[in-house]
């Protein structure tokens, strides 16, 4: 059995391939930087789902988020190993899996709008790491985490137009101890933030979530895309629930700064599961 997985901060997709049928199930988001080696055990260990095939799996491919050095690779590596004992095991960053599904074995700009933001240039066989995903609290420009903050500090800093600041409150009853204590004391910050960011879907036809989107989505190609300076005359392709969700307003800043908008999908699942089996001989 081969298994494939592309892992957020949020969430992990698998998809399983073996001659009987193909498997997919979900996890928590799998990160180094929140998880070690033994969490990860733990929660393999969890889920039945994992725990059947736990000795039938051969070969496992990752794709992570806070995948770019080797001390987390490592991390990574070990916990998938000490669960699946007769598995060859590789992790990538998720920027990887990005580029499989989306440009496949062509060239391209490749970028993930999910629960965090990164972005990196693939030449059709490598990718070219970058100065960009810096994280939520220096980065992340257009994520889910970036307009999550947007929403919460607008609305303690009664900026948030009177109707919306309503309908926050009702959704979201919090007060700036409690922004604190998640933020700087939780477990998780950057999904909490992206949590907060879902209050964007219900009003996205207000003025001020859509000015406060094409702002983010500006930042994003500003302070990413535009740093290639080949960015004009390459597809710019896109993953994640937030380029899918607001992929009208992504579409307006990308053609407003001439890049040229390629692929948009939320799940590279698919994709990067094809590509595998593709590059196995499995699939044509």
């Amino acid at each position: 059995m081969i298994l494939v997985a592309d892992s957020g901060s949020s969430k992990t997709d698998w998809m399983g391939y073996s001659p009987e049928g193909e498997i997919n199930f979900s996890t928590q988001g799998i990160n180094p930087y929140f998880l070690n080696a033994h969490d990860i055990f733990k929660l393999f260990s969890k889920k039945k789902e994992i725990a059947a095939y736990a000795d039938l799996v051969k070969e496992v491919y990752f794709f992570g988020a806070g995948c770019s050095s080797p001390d987390k690779v490592e991390i990574i590596s070990n916990g998938i190993s000490s669960f699946f004992r007769h598995a060859y095991v590789s992790v990538e960053h998720d920027l990887m899996g990005s580029a499989y599904a989306t440009c496949g074995d062509e060239p391209g700009i490749t970028c993930i709008l999910g629960t965090g933001s990164n972005i990196s240039y693939y030449d059709g066989k490598t990718l070219h790491a970058g100065n960009h995903g810096l994280g939520y609290v220096l980065g992340d420009e257009g994520s889910g985490t970036y307009f999550g903050r947007k929403m919460i500090t607008t609305y303690l800093y009664k900026q948030m137009p009177a109707d919306l600041s309503t309908a926050f409150q009702q959704e979201f009853p919090l007060d700036k101890e409690t922004v604190i204590t998640n933020i700087y004391q939780n477990p998780y910050p950057n999904t909490y933030l992206a949590g907060i960011s879902r209050f964007m879907a219900d009003h996205r036809e207000h003025p001020f979530i859509i000015d406060i989107l094409r702002e983010g989505f500006q930042e994003f190609v500003d302070s990413n895309v535009k740093d290639y300076k080949n960015y004009k005359s390459l597809n710019c392709h896109f993953v994640g629930s937030i380029a899918h969700f607001y992929r009208d307003i992504l579409s307006e800043v990308c053609l407003n700064n001439e890049v040229k908008l390629g692929h948009i999908y939320q799940k590279p699942i698919t994709g990067i599961y094809n590509y595998i089996l593709r590059k196995e001989g499995i699939l044509a």
